[in-house]
């Protein structure tokens, strides 16, 4: 599988950012696979921050974002996204879209809060 993150930026706290993910791959299949957009900050420890079902009809969020971040996914176009609201500094990190559990980690989107 290949994933690929964009959309990181930089952007004032307060601020809002939209991140995506294209998934490919011949043996693998978007549509049958749970999804998480997963966060790792400088010193921390990778955690997950928004997971979505395989057909999209359910989510679920770490309490850090929850009600500010909202999690989609595109079957048709093998893209899933991540809209950010409200965002504050400690957001800033570098985001990696994977399965549910996760594979091997592609590079990922940077995003800076700035206060």
């Amino acid at each position: 599988v290949q994933l690929v993150e964009s959309g990181g930026a930089l952007v004032q706290a307060g601020g809002s950012l939209r991140l995506s993910c294209a998934a490919s791959g011949s043996a693998f299949t978007f549509s049958s696979n749970n999804m998480g957009w997963y966060r790792q900050a400088p010193g921390k420890q990778r955690e997950l921050v928004a997971a979505i079902t395989a057909p999209g009809d359910n989510t679920d969020y770490a309490d850090s974002v929850k009600g500010r971040f909202t999690v989609s996914r595109d079957n048709t176009k093998n893209m899933m996204y991540l809209r950010m609201n409200r965002l504050k500094p400690e957001d800033t990190a570098t985001y990696y879209c994977n399965t549910l559990p996760p594979r091997s980690w592609s590079q990922g989107t940077q995003v800076t809060v700035s206060s």
